[in-house]
């Protein structure tokens, strides 16, 4: 009930202050990074040597549109020049298929439809099974596993070769729509979604007083460990929802070649975290959040009084005074009480040093596996892209890629064809099944964009294996002269030993060709 009285103040707000041309006019002018995509897609490279296409017209010329009319339909994918880069521009045709909702909807509106997304319920036909992990430390973590409301097993084999997909909300640990539709989606492409919570986050018990710090990965690097464990013979992929891409980021960053993830998404992530939680949002969004933040942490007041100054922290009203109170306690609990819970942020207790520890990109260099990100221009969460967008890290990284749209707001990314496929679906009632074609537009775009980069992403690391066994195969049959050292070979060096598909080494084998 709480959530829909935020929600309608926030619309109500924005109707009486915001101006109407934030809602339905163009906005800015379009910039030179966005060029269309387009059937073609044949790579190119402008002054700063990123990646970005061309959009393709009906006479094979290649022109890059940056007019009123084309600029709501353009996305470009920034990234550096390399195989992978080649690869996906070829065969992730999703990435130029997007047209935002435009003229007089609400979905045109970034803050409505952030707004939407956040808080509006969705009636999922998915349905989660629950482990509850036990870590190292006694605390608790939690993997809801989503299967469908029609099967009746509830438990997946643990000898499924399906892949798992890894869900990771935002750091609030609020279930979106968002990501009640990409497990709903995940689900009918074959793969396992599992939702990963926090301690304390959506129903899962606080059994320490210790809580999981922004960009902490022990508890993430534990439950990777579990699902490897459950599922060993399926790949792992990972996606990443808002500020949860900050943990993401850090596991991915930390944990190396040695993260078992073949590829990750980042779904409107949030880059340079301190600054975010130091200039803050929109007041109205921001008092929001804090109020959501203060109700789950109050079932907890008493014994987190033990180790934090709940005062401080209940009577905050920003995210950077919350984030302060919880993990950099100062002043009547000391240090020494502090440290054994594990909530302090460091020795010395400061915001900086909090930060040290937990900027998502902080190893970023260590990165090594392909990782998308998806924003938009005008997602008012995040704030301004320029200023937020780590885009000299698209350009000189090979493992990151960036879909940079000019519509879209915070993970919302609604399309035309999904709006008018959403209302044909309802208006045809729910005793016949949608086809196939309804169904794809009912997906959302950035959805469907992530899952043709995972299925891109599989498809080009199968094939540079192939080619380097049939490289190393040729040469070990044309050694010597004429053959003749091949005669005296046994037979067994011919065969083919079977890759483990959660094999670590396996997995990261193509690590140095694909940068190339």
């Amino acid at each position: 009930m709480l959530e829909w009285l935020v929600a309608l103040c926030i619309v109500i707000l924005v109707v009486l202050i915001w101006p109407g041309s934030k809602y339905f006019g163009t906005e800015g002018q379009s910039d030179a990074l966005l060029q269309g995509l387009g059937i073609s897609h044949q790579a190119t490279k402008d002054k700063t040597g990123r990646c970005a296409s061309e959009r393709g017209g009906s006479d094979g010329a290649h022109t890059a549109y940056a007019g009123a009319d084309e600029k709501a339909r353009t996305v470009a994918l920034i990234c550096k020049p390399s195989a992978l880069a080649n690869y996906l521009l070829k065969h992730c045709r999703t990435f130029s298929n997007y047209s935002p909702c435009v003229g007089w909807t609400w979905r045109a509106s970034a803050l409505l439809q952030s707004v939407y997304e956040a808080c509006w319920p969705y009636d999922s036909p998915v349905q989660f099974v629950r482990d509850n992990l036990q870590l190292s430390d006694d605390g608790l973590v939690s993997l809801d596993w989503a299967v469908p409301s029609y099967q009746k097993r509830r438990r997946t084999s643990s000898h499924s070769t399906s892949p798992v997909l890894l869900i990771i909300p935002n750091s609030f640990g609020k279930i979106t729509r968002n990501v009640l539709k990409l497990c709903e989606t995940a689900l009918s492409h074959g793969y396992l979604p599992a939702v990963f919570n926090r301690r304390s986050h959506n129903g899962t018990p606080l059994t320490t007083l210790k809580l999981q710090q922004f960009g902490d990965p022990a508890d993430l690097r534990e439950a990777v460990r579990y699902i490897r464990h459950r599922q060993p013979a399926g790949r792992l992929y990972a996606v990443s929802e808002s500020t949860g891409s900050g943990l993401l980021l850090s596991y991915l960053g930390e944990c190396g070649s040695s993260s078992y993830v073949t590829a990750a998404v980042c779904l409107s992530p949030v880059f340079r975290c301190q600054s975010w939680f130091e200039n803050g949002l929109w007041w109205p969004l921001q008092w929001a959040l804090v109020l959501y933040q203060k109700i789950c942490l109050s079932r907890y007041k008493t014994v987190l009084g033990e180790t934090i100054q709940t005062d401080a922290l209940f009577s905050s009203c920003s995210l950077r005074g919350l984030e302060e109170a919880l993990f950099c306690p100062t002043g009547q609990v000391d240090s020494a009480s502090a440290a054994p819970a594990g909530t302090s942020c460091n020795t010395s207790g400061t915001w900086d040093g909090y930060w040290e520890r937990n900027e998502p990109l902080r190893d970023v260099d260590e990165v090594a596996i392909p990782v998308l990100s998806v924003c938009a221009r005008d997602d008012p969460v995040r704030g301004d892209a320029q200023s937020t967008v780590p885009l000299e890290l698209f350009e000189t990284n090979p493992h990151f890629f960036l879909l940079l749209t000019d519509r879209g707001s915070h993970c919302g990314f609604s399309t035309q064809s999904e709006e008018s496929a959403t209302g044909a679906f309802s208006a045809a009632g729910s005793a016949a099944a949608p086809n196939s074609e309804m169904e794809s537009r009912r997906t959302k775009w950035s959805h469907r964009a992530l899952l043709e980069f995972f299925r891109a992403t599989t498809d080009f690391f199968a094939a540079e294996e192939r080619a380097k066994q049939l490289a190393a195969r040729r040469r070990g049959l044309g050694g010597g002269a004429g053959g003749r050292v091949f005669r005296h070979r046994s037979v067994s060096t011919c065969k083919r030993v079977p890759a483990c598909s959660h094999n670590i080494h396996a997995i990261y084998n193509w690590q140095r060709s694909y940068t190339r």
